[in-house]
């Protein structure tokens, strides 16, 4: 099975940067470009959203419009990783976040949740005065 690793969260102030990771493995029969990835996160009390998306085949991305002003989805296929650059880091952007990967045969364009089977743990981002 595929499995995810998010790393690069913790504490943050406002108005800076921050660069999550996701690094893939578990491709058994097939390839990292052969799924879609998505970063996505969940805020206390809120409902888990997608952030961006992107497969790394064609780098087809997806970005919410609340959020792609601030924003930048990549992709390192030597790595099997994926990255997201966060700017202007606002309170409300503290959250859980996380990575998660669907087959590109899947739904994977519209950034929903409720489309990723494969998630990773998620990492914690805290956007402070």
């Amino acid at each position: 099975d595929v499995q995810l690793q998010a790393s690069g969260g913790g504490l943050a102030q406002v108005g800076g940067s921050l660069r999550l990771s996701c690094a893939a493995s578990g491709f058994t029969f097939d390839r990292f470009d052969d799924y879609a990835i998505g970063w996505f996160r969940q805020a206390p009390g809120k409902e888990r959203e997608g952030l961006s998306c992107i497969i790394s085949s064609d780098g087809s991305t997806y970005y919410a419009a609340s959020v792609k002003e601030r924003i930048t989805i990549s992709t390192d296929n030597a790595k099997n990783s994926v990255y997201l650059e966060m700017n202007s880091l606002e309170p409300e952007d503290t959250a859980i976040y996380y990575c998660a990967a669907t087959h590109v045969g899947n739904r994977w364009y519209n950034c929903r949740s409720s489309d990723y089977g494969y998630w990773g743990q998620g990492t914690l981002v805290t956007v402070s005065s």
